[in-house]
């Protein structure tokens, strides 16, 4: 039982459920590629399972890593302090052993996959682990973060055909600057703590007036990128739907967010983008498989 008790306060720690972020465009890679194969069925049950487990496992190899590499500042940050790894509901041996196991499983995956997957898998990784310094040196570690989350769909794609292509970069490039606009309001609430321990933000570097204009435009980008994706590869009415949905809620998230009045930033982060990935998420492939279209 304190083996289960352990793993759930883990789950709890790395912040299992927001996998949803970045797992629908992973998905939507993941069926686009399976359509090129002409066996759009066939591949996914082929490679639907070892792409999903490599979703899950990456992220959660990285937050553990994440949490491990950043436990002297959550013990300090009055915000953080009640982490798990901090008071002693996980064991640094054990969050050492779970990221242990989950990056194994995510090579393994990988590799289950293709050769090219199974290649990129360490130094993918790599990356995902190198983010967590990235605030030490640059206030552009949010997007770090971006690159991150907007290695799914890349990652997805080469999954399940083996090969890079310009959609699954496209996709890439709008989840990262989604991801980087989304991650600076969420630094917003440590701007104190950040100046006064030399840690790097936007937020710290340019104020919460500065970092909220920085993230509007990231997420003006992140509409405009989608909309190009949506024209260059014929997409439906469904995609032009969800992504309509999608830019109202982006506008909401901002329009919720003043520099005076921070109160809702947790609803702005968390509830906001959660919907968008679903939305967004749930559209693009029902307009895959309602309207036929192949990007």
């Amino acid at each position: 039982m304190s083996v289960l008790g352990s793993l759930s306060a883990t789950l709890r720690m790395i912040r299992f459920s927001h996998t949803v972020f970045a797992l629908p465009f992973a998905l939507l890679a993941a069926i686009a590629a399976a359509r090129r194969t002409g066996d759009a069925a066939g591949a996914l049950w082929r490679c639907g399972g070892w792409v999903l487990l490599c979703m899950v496992a990456a992220r959660s190899a990285a937050m553990t890593f994440n949490r491990l590499a950043d436990a002297r500042w959550d013990a300090a940050n009055p915000r953080t302090r009640g982490r798990e790894l901090v008071t002693g509901t996980v064991t640094p041996r054990f969050a050492a052993l779970f990221f242990l196991a989950t990056s194994s499983l995510f090579v393994f995956s990988a590799a289950m996959l293709n050769d090219l997957a199974g290649m990129l898998a360490v130094p993918a990784l790599a990356i995902l682990c190198l983010y967590s310094y990235t605030k030490r040196f640059t206030a552009l570690s949010h997007l770090a973060l971006g690159a991150c989350l907007g290695m799914a769909p890349v990652g997805a794609w080469i999954g399940v055909l083996g090969a890079p292509a310009a959609f699954p970069l496209w996709l890439g490039a709008a989840v990262l600057c989604w991801a980087a606009g989304f991650d600076i309001l969420y630094a917003i609430a440590d701007v104190e703590f950040d100046l006064s321990h030399g840690l790097f933000s936007l937020p710290a570097s340019l104020g919460v007036r500065g970092a909220l204009w920085v993230s509007a435009a990231l997420h003006a980008v992140t509409a405009a990128i989608l909309a190009a994706i949506g024209l260059w590869f014929h997409l439906g009415p469904f995609y032009f739907a969800g992504l309509v949905l999608v830019a109202g809620l982006l506008l909401y998230e901002h329009w919720i967010l003043r520099p005076g009045d921070l109160s809702r930033l947790g609803a702005a982060f968390f509830t906001v983008n959660g919907a968008v990935s679903l939305v967004f998420g749930g559209a693009s492939i029902a307009d895959l498989f309602l309207s036929g279209a192949t990007p």
